[in-house]
């Protein structure tokens, strides 16, 4: 891979600039492959740069590493008519260039062994990576904020399916402006407003939940251990990750609870996922303070973070058998 960005970009590099060195990454000739760990906002993202490079490239594909089981998350792909390919379906020999959106290669081992030529995030920047195109804004609420400057910088008009996906992405990734964002977030946002379909947004937001779904919260209800404002659940094994999220929301919602912190084991990880809506303390600190120790990732925002650390790491060479929810516990009981 040549011409590999050093640094990022000075602050003096204006979007225009930004959009037209990204456009040089891509030639006619080249098909492009865009990787997201998906969710909306990510989703949304890797749609806004396959239209970016529309009729400028000669395919685009988006894959997705991840399963996605969340109703509203499958409401979104079935409205928004959302076009993707699991990543067991990608093959790295068949595209010239890789993009990654929304993520970074550290974020996950499905991506730690790929050379991407461009990469677009939010998150926070733990190692500057390797790509000839590196916007990483860490500030930004939303990534789907970045994808929507872009298109603004390359004269591109949003249609009503790409800025309703656009729209949702910056509403969820900031939690409706009550998470940590920008007056970049609200001016992409209100741009979007006016071309988004707001009758699929209350569609998709009014299907977050399953009959199937309902079980889980039943469990998380009678097994929710509180030390005073904090709501800890460990919900054990759990056929995605994605149902720690919807609990871990939920339990935001009492008016006794600041800080919801729910746990569960799927596929060999231990998944925790922390919210914070106290004026004090910062989440992605705490994820890696309690369980960074324990080895696999942690981190995130102030106000939403998340961990996942292998289980063969927790259980060691001991043979005896760790009971992880109340080593979670444990963990949380330390932070109190």
């Amino acid at each position: 891979m040549s011409d590999v960005m050093e640094h990022p970009f000075a602050k003096a590099v204006s979007a225009t600039e930004k959009c037209k060195r990204l456009k040089e990454v891509v030639h006619p000739e080249d098909s492009l492959a865009i990787l997201i760990d998906a969710d909306p906002d990510a989703m949304s993202s890797a749609m806004a740069l396959k239209r970016i490079f529309w009729r400028k490239v000669q395919h685009a594909e988006i894959f997705r590493i991840n399963e996605i089981q969340r109703a509203d998350n499958l409401a979104f792909i079935r409205l928004l008519k959302i076009e993707q390919k699991h990543m067991s379906q990608f093959r790295p020999q068949a595209f010239d260039k890789l993009a990654l959106v929304d993520s970074q290669p550290r974020h996950h081992e499905q991506f730690a062994g790929l050379h991407f030529d461009i990469i677009l995030d939010h998150h926070p920047l733990d190692a500057f990576p390797k790509a000839s195109f590196v916007d990483i804004k860490e500030e930004y609420g939303a990534n789907a904020t970045i994808m929507t400057e872009y298109l603004k910088a390359a004269k591109i008009k949003p249609s009503p399916r790409l800025a309703t996906a656009l729209f949702y992405g910056i509403k969820t990734d900031t939690d409706n402006f009550v998470r940590k964002s920008l007056p970049n977030d609200i001016n992409a946002f209100q741009y979007l407003y006016r071309f988004a379909n707001l009758n699929i947004i209350k569609k998709i937001e009014s299907s977050e939940i399953t009959r199937q779904a309902l079980d889980y919260f039943r469990t998380a209800i009678d097994d929710a251990t509180f030390i005073g404002d904090r709501a800890c659940i460990h919900m054990g094994a759990v056929k995605s990750p994605d149902i720690l999220v919807l609990i871990a929301d939920f339990f935001m919602k009492l008016a006794e609870t600041t800080w919801s912190i729910v746990s569960g084991e799927y596929e060999d990880k231990l998944v925790v996922i922390l919210r914070n809506a106290g004026f004090r303390g910062n989440a992605g600190n705490v994820a890696q303070k309690l369980f960074g120790v324990l080895g696999g990732t942690a981190g995130g925002h102030p106000g939403a973070a998340r961990a996942e650390i292998p289980l063969k790491e927790i259980r060691g060479s001991s043979r005896k058998q760790v009971d992880i929810g109340d080593l979670v516990l444990k963990q949380i009981r330390k932070w109190c």
